[in-house]
């Protein structure tokens, strides 16, 4: 990595210009992946003669965390890591290992409570301590379910492939719907993205074990955008003491974590990018209206001739800039006038709504915690990680904000942070 302002145009230069930090994660922390991290034959028999390909456990078992599948992906030495994070302005001074991927399917519960399936990646080092600490790496907005870590295009793999060749086992979960789960995703319902994060640290355990890797108690904490709010929610169910895991330490970065006082209004006042607000709104709330009921017809929300459209634009086959190009420039040419005003100043069934998936920031972690941000982020507004250190200041809490300047946006934000967030880690050490 050279600079801030090189690293920001780096971004930039490579898809950024598209509109959302979806679409960024998904051209450039996830397209990267899938030319360089190839397996060669000899790889897969190393991880086969381990595992077999899918080693499967009757999906009948319904236990949270239960391990259902294990099925390798990719085998990448170390030049190759070195190679992709050089490519893309990412400082690889923390590589020290080449690294193995695994889908794992496990079972975990869904919204509503009721037994479901997910997957998600984990990532071994080839080399390093034969017992590991665990990272775990929560990504950010995709729409497409094969952009998810495990998912078929490989994408959404480049920090897991970071912290992993740092010496270190990474758990990065799908979500529900995305990769090789059933259904939809329900996006930022925060209590299904907490259950199936922690399931998946459960299913990583015990894959760990059959992989001659075992794991220590010892769980590091990090994801962006909206795995940064998920990886707030995390920790506080991790600092609980639950399944025997011990939180480390937190490093979200540019995460949604106040979305009533600060992502919200940075909708209605431009803040964020109108592009981004346009996907980001239309995904939220045809998320949301499946788990608490919001409309009966799109069309009460939304303008024609999108409202016919917007729900199956989420159904987990289209890519960002597929929905994007079907949705309009402005959140006014998409909503209604009643939802335009509910959004401006939310209430009723969408105000319980932000309230409910909100206050990730409410507890006192006794674990360090290190807040990543850029200023020039039209996404997720700094505002947000401002809100998070005030809330966490109110119960006695000093989080470090690491801010990476004024012109570094939501995409520049993660390319800087996220090999900051491997020293961090390196210097705080497993306990």
């Amino acid at each position: 990595m050279t600079t801030r302002t090189s690293t920001t145009k780096t971004a930039r230069n490579a898809g950024l210009h598209r509109g959302a930090a979806a679409v960024a994660l998904a051209a450039v922390l996830g397209g990267v992946i899938t030319p360089v991290a190839r397996a060669t034959p000899r790889a897969h028999a190393t991880a086969t003669a381990k595992v077999s390909a899918t080693a499967t456990v009757s999906a009948s078992v319904t236990a949270r965390g239960r391990l259902l599948a294990v099925t390798p992906l990719d085998t990448v030495d170390r030049a190759e890591v070195v190679e992709t994070l050089t490519g893309f302005g990412v400082d690889p001074a923390t590589v020290r290992y080449g690294v193995t991927a695994y889908r794992l399917t496990y079972a975990t519960i869904g919204p509503h409570g009721r037994p479901a399936t997910a997957t998600g990646l984990l990532v071994l080092p080839c080399g390093g301590p034969h017992r590991l600490d665990l990272v775990s790496d929560t990504h950010g907005t995709v729409s497409h379910r094969d952009d998810a870590p495990s998912g078929g295009a490989g994408r959404n793999r480049l920090t897991p492939y970071l912290h992993a060749s740092a010496g270190r086992a990474v758990a990065a979960p799908d979500y529900l719907g995305l990769g090789g789960g059933p259904g939809r995703h329900p996006y930022v319902d925060t209590a299904s993205s907490v259950t199936a994060s922690l399931d998946m640290l459960k299913a990583a355990r015990t894959a760990s074990h059959r992989l001659g890797r075992p794991l220590t108690r010892t769980v590091y904490v990090t994801g962006f955008s909206q795995g940064g709010q998920v990886a707030m929610a995390l920790g506080r169910e991790l600092s609980r003491g639950r399944d025997g895991f011990r939180l480390r330490a937190l490093a979200p970065m540019a995460g949604p974590y106040d979305l009533l006082g600060s992502e919200f209004p940075g909708i209605a006042d431009g803040r964020v990018a109108p592009r981004s607000a346009v996907f980001y709104l239309s995904y939220f709330l045809t998320a949301q209206n499946r788990i608490h009921p919001l409309y009966k017809d799109p069309a009460e929300v939304f303008r024609a001739p999108y409202a016919q459209a917007v729900e199956d634009l989420f159904d987990g086959t289209h890519n960002e800039s597929e929905v994007m190009a079907a949705l309009p420039a402005t959140p006014g040419e998409l909503l209604t006038p009643e939802w335009a005003e509910n959004v401006r100043a939310p209430r009723g069934a969408l105000r319980a709504v932000l309230k409910a998936n909100d206050g990730v920031c409410d507890w006192a972690p006794t674990a360090p915690v290190r807040l990543y941000a850029g200023g020039a982020d039209t996404d997720v507004p700094s505002a947000n990680t401002r809100a998070c250190a005030v809330g966490l200041a109110r119960l006695g809490v000093r989080a470090e904000v690491v801010d990476q300047g004024p012109d570094v946006d939501h995409f520049g934000s993660a390319i800087l942070s996220a090999p900051q967030v491997v020293r961090w880690f390196d210097a705080l050490g497993g306990r």
